[in-house]
């Protein structure tokens, strides 16, 4: 399984309908990658809460910009578990020319491509968001 995978389809398919806000099980990375897409803009904000079975959830409201359109234009899984793939710092790729965020597990915790460039952590690189 895909988690990460299933993740960036459910905000994916969640922001092409126009739906405000998106519902999925919660997990410490999910969290994370929610975090990041929060503070770079691409969504409202996200919560984790517990359902009646005592499971965490991660609550996603979406962003809508300009004549409703999604603030997420395109989000897609790069490293995937049948073929990861690495970056050393220097050469983590820039997305539509640095106006795209990159979004890499490095050794200390998941990190936005600049925010590796910074600070010379080269990682996996999860996804790509513009």
């Amino acid at each position: 399984m895909d988690t990460i995978g299933d993740f960036l389809t459910i905000i994916r398919n969640a922001s092409t309908a126009g739906n405000q806000s998106c519902v999925c099980p919660s997990s410490n990375i999910r969290a994370e990658i929610a975090k990041i897409l929060k503070n770079e803009g691409y969504i409202r904000d996200f919560s984790v809460t517990k359902n009646e079975k005592g499971f965490n959830i991660l609550t996603v409201n979406l962003k809508y910009v300009h004549n409703k359109q999604p603030a997420i234009n395109s989000i897609k899984r790069i490293s995937k578990p049948g073929c990861r793939i690495y970056f050393p710092y220097k050469e983590i790729p820039k997305v539509l020319g640095g106006y795209g965020t990159s979004i890499l597990t490095t050794s200390k915790g998941l990190k936005t491509g600049n925010e590796a460039r910074k600070e010379q952590l080269g990682g996996e690189l999860l996804c790509q968001v513009s």
